[in-house]
């Protein structure tokens, strides 16, 4: 027999023996030791290796799978707040890399350009320093989505709304919250006049004169459905415009009676309402401005390039020739008066939807939009139900996360056995 080297104990018959092991552990199969036959083992690394390999390819394939989770966004950006410096040219992250499922409203201190409110899915959130970090707040009292904000014209206190509450605060720090009406809440927007706030509802335009402690209903010719835009134009006359019903209303006295201004403008089509010098609305996939205070529309440039596009928000510059449009696809963009349109692109998320915005009060090209991953119509269906988001439990969704997770239970639980028994 061939020498024996006691150090390491090595001996030649134990090395073959190895070799053999190791050639069959290459197979990878995983087999009951019998008394009869010799015992197949893993070679550990390969096995601990082909395990993760294996168990990381499924969860990418599932992941594909899953509606809104890998094939609603781009990979490079997954929703949140952006500014842009140049009227919408070019865009960079404002949240510090928050992860945002919906981005609802934002206001910006008309006092303090770095002061920002955002209303999310989840909680609002406030930044004291233009985005760079952000809190919740006031904590728990926002424990759901809030979807609409504003400041005061002082910039001390604000109030947002909620799906079932209006929160009002006198010196942004301490919160108080009153039970809205009956259809005020969740509101879309509040506007404020010379003298009270008006309201965006789900069933008309409510109105405040005591800074949002209490609401009353403003209901003198206003059907009662959905208000989805609001803006007050304060000079030379105070006229409230509220988009309803897809088309326009006015009131001149303060929002006690209203008057149809849908002249010139499709029927049951309008999607947002703006003023920027003068009035803008989005309707039928175009274009219309007003410089009669929505008396009379006219036509705008041409066509979205994309039917049925869905306007969330509305900036114009350069006394129209710059319009920037939040909707269901992005931004859209034209630097021709509407006579071209394009997505823009860079910075910004693709094929996600834009939300809120807004135009810095400080510096007329300084903006803000946020996207968000969750579908606009499904958010605003929860809320209608009459709770927030956190509270509404989707039967589907549980019951697909539940099954995912007993299939990744079951895969590693087997995966785990292989392993001991390859051992043993």
């Amino acid at each position: 027999m061939a020498a024996v080297w006691r150090k390491s104990r090595w001996r030649p018959e134990r090395s073959r023996a190895s070799r053999k092991r190791l050639t069959a552990s290459s197979t990878l199969q995983c087999e009951e030791p019998s008394q009869s036959a010799p015992r197949i083992f893993f070679a550990r690394p390969v096995s601990v290796i082909v395990f993760i390999r294996s168990a990381t390819t499924l969860l990418m394939l599932l992941a594909t799978l899953l509606p809104g989770v890998a094939s609603a966004h781009d990979a490079s950006a997954w929703g949140g707040l952006f500014r842009s410096r140049d009227n919408g040219a070019t865009w960079f992250p404002a949240d510090a890399g928050l992860f945002i499922g919906a981005a609802l409203a934002l206001a910006v201190n008309p006092k303090n350009a770095n002061h920002l409110l955002y209303g999310t899915d989840t909680r609002l959130l406030r930044s004291k320093n233009g985005g760079r970090d952000w809190v919740q707040e006031p904590g728990v009292q926002f424990d759901g989505s809030v979807y609409a904000v504003r400041f005061d014209d002082d910039g001390k206190g604000a109030i947002a709304s909620t799906a079932s509450r209006i929160y009002f605060s006198g010196d942004g720090s301490i919160w108080l919250d009153t039970l809205a009406p009956a259809g005020a809440a969740p509101a879309r927007a509040i506007a404020a006049g010379s003298r009270r706030l008006y309201l965006a509802g789900e069933r008309g335009v409510f109105t405040s004169d005591d800074r949002g402690h209490t609401w009353s209903t403003s209901d003198g010719g206003l059907p009662e459905a959905a208000v989805t835009a609001l803006v007050v134009v304060t000079l030379p006359q105070e006229i409230v415009l509220a988009a309803i019903q897809g088309g326009i209303w006015a009131s001149r006295d303060n929002g006690a009676t209203w008057q149809p201004r849908d002249a010139g403008l499709p029927r049951d089509r309008v999607d947002s309402l703006a003023l920027d010098g003068k009035l803008w609305v989005a309707a039928a996939d175009h274009m219309f401005a007003s410089e009669d205070y929505g008396v009379s529309w006219k036509p705008v440039g041409k066509p979205f390039p994309e039917r049925d596009t869905s306007i969330r928000g509305i900036v114009v510059a350069d006394e129209g020739r710059t319009i920037v449009l939040a909707t269901h696809r992005g931004v859209l963009r034209s630097t021709d008066g509407g006579q071209a349109w394009g997505l823009v692109e860079g910075n910004l998320p693709m094929h996600l939807e834009a939300g809120p915005l807004v135009r810095d009060p400080h510096d007329a090209k300084t903006l803000y939009v946020g996207f968000s991953l969750a579908p606009y119509t499904e958010m605003w269906r929860r809320a209608q139900g009459g709770a927030n988001l956190l509270a509404q439990l989707d039967p589907v969704s549980l019951g697909g996360g539940a099954a995912l997770l007993a299939l990744l239970m079951v895969l590693g639980g087997f995966g785990v056995r292989c392993l001991i028994r390859a051992r043993a």
